[in-house]
Formats: C-alpha cells, structure tokens, sequence
C-alpha cells in the first residue's frame, strides 16, 4: 500500500466519522423542524466553504451546466431532508445505513440515466445488499404506521441520483465548485420552509444546529482531500466505516442495540454496496467526486 494510498484511506475515515458525528447532531435535534436543520445544515456549510471557493475570485464560479447544477442539488436536497426526518424516528445506525445504500441503486440509475451496462458481478451484488435492506425494514404492518425505514431508503435513492449528476458535474466543474452551487441552492430552496415552520431553538439546539453545518462542511473537505490521494475504487469502500461510527455512537447516546436480523442485514448492506463500488466500470477521468451523504454521503 503507497503512502498516497493510506493518506487516502485515512482521510475518508476521518470525513465519515463526520459524518457519524453529523447525524447524531441530527437526531439530537429531533424537536427542531428538517427544514430548519437543512437549512442550517447548508447555509453553514456554505458560510464556511465560500472563502476557499473564492480564493482564485469569481472565475471558478462559471458554468454551463446550472441545469444538472440544478437537479443535483434538489435530489441532494431531498436526500438530506429525508434522512433528517428519518433520524429522529430510528436508530441512528439503522438510518444510516439505509440511507449509505445508495451504492446499490448508483448502478440502477446510471443504467436508466446513461445506459451503463450492469454486469453479472454487479447484479449480484446488488441482490445480497437488497437482501440486507429487507432483513433491516423487516416488512411488515409497522411500515404503515412508522415509515421511517422507507423514508431513509428514499434518501438512498436521491443521494444515488445526485452522485450520478456529481460524476457528470465533475468533468468540467471543480469540487469547491460543485459544492458552492449545492449548498447556496440547498440553502435559497430550505429557507422558506424553515421560516414558515420556525420556532426559536434552545440553548442546546442552536448546539445541534452548528453542529450539523460545521461537521457536514468538515466531511466535504476531507472527502476532497481522500480522493485528491486516492482513487475512487480504492477508498469508496472506506465509506461503510460510517456504519461503525453511527453503532458506537448510538449505542453511547441512545443505548441503542442491534438484534441478529438487522446485524445481518447490515452485513450484507456493506458487502453488497462495497462490491458494488469495486466491481462496476470505472468512471470516465474527472477532477474528483464530491458530494454529501450522508450522508452519504454518500451522502448524495
């Protein structure tokens, strides 16, 4: 392993368990509105990125491509608005890995998007993670009274999409940039909403709130700084360490645990979504991938 490498790997850990830590800031906000955390969520995150995306002044800002700018910011937009209203209903760790099984339908929509090919390897890959969704939903009259498991693999599905407008974004776009355009869209498209469902946090809750901006802008730094040393097929695996982080983290806080079912669901969450990143074609050459996730992260 080349010192690159391990930088690599050690610096997308390090953006997970931001990540992590951004999500239970999330849920520890639970009586806060989704829209008021997404908005602060980004408007954050935007305040503390604008000065290095105008460090060469306004130039890095030109494109031609605001349509998909657009339409990934809205998919990213409604992933982290669906997490944020998932969180609060869920484990942190099952949240959490939901919403990071956008692995899993990446090759779904570059298929419907792009006609990109999914291959055996893939397929059945993507059979043994779909596998571990169930075994985590758990199907049942519960999902109509309590969605909360569908709301965060809805969140999956849109941070899928707006990884896949990032890949097409990122050919002739900056990562700065593309998360310039996500964060201020992200915060005009939230803030409405935050002022119509305002009520005025507590002491602990602007806490929570900060928290959520400072550590969702600290985790885009380092995922651009991991795959400035690294490729993606070499740290994207790296991600599901955020699964780890948000156990711990749950169990510590909430004194959340996990039965058989649902660890072997995870299991095959990881191992499907892992595959699925190693095992499908590369991308074609871009200045790099940047994109929240959830989360995710993965984000989205």
């Amino acid at each position: 392993m080349s010192r690159q490498h391990l930088y690599g790997i050690l610096l997308i850990v390090a953006a997970f368990f931001c990540v992590a830590v951004m999500s239970a800031f999330g849920k520890g906000a639970a009586n806060v509105s989704t829209a008021t955390i997404s908005f602060f969520q980004s408007f954050i995150s935007l305040v503390l990125f604008l000065p290095w995306t105008l460090r060469h002044g306004l130039a890095d800002l030109k494109t031609t491509q605001f349509p998909l700018h657009l339409a990934r910011a809205l998919a990213g937009l409604l992933s982290q608005v669906l997490y944020f209203w998932a969180v609060k209903e869920m484990t942190l760790i099952d949240a959490v890995l939901l919403v990071n099984a956008a692995p899993l339908f990446i090759p779904l929509v570059a298929w419907l998007w792009n006609r990109t090919p999914i291959t055996p390897a893939v397929a059945v890959s993507l059979f043994a993670g779909f596998i571990g969704v169930v075994l985590i939903i758990k199907p049942g009259a519960d999902l109509l009274t309590n969605p909360a498991a569908l709301i965060a693999l809805s969140a999956a599905l849109f941070s899928a999409i707006a990884l896949v407008s990032v890949n097409k974004l990122s050919g002739q776009n900056r990562p700065d940039t593309i998360l310039f355009y996500y964060f201020c869209i992200a915060s005009i498209a939230t803030l409405p909403f935050a002022i119509a469902d305002w009520s005025t946090p507590t002491t602990r809750e602007w806490g929570y709130l900060a928290g959520v901006g400072v550590f969702m802008a600290l985790a885009q730094l380092l995922i651009i700084l991991a795959y400035q040393h690294a490729t993606a097929s070499q740290i994207a695996p790296f991600n599901y360490s955020v699964v780890i982080f948000s156990g711990l983290i749950g169990w510590a806080v909430w004194g959340n645990t996990l039965d058989w079912v649902s660890a072997i669901g995870i299991a095959l969450v990881c191992l499907g979504g892992i595959l699925s990143i190693v095992l499908s074609p590369p991308p074609k050459p871009t200045h790099g991938v940047a994109a929240p996730i959830a989360p995710g992260s993965a984000r989205g």
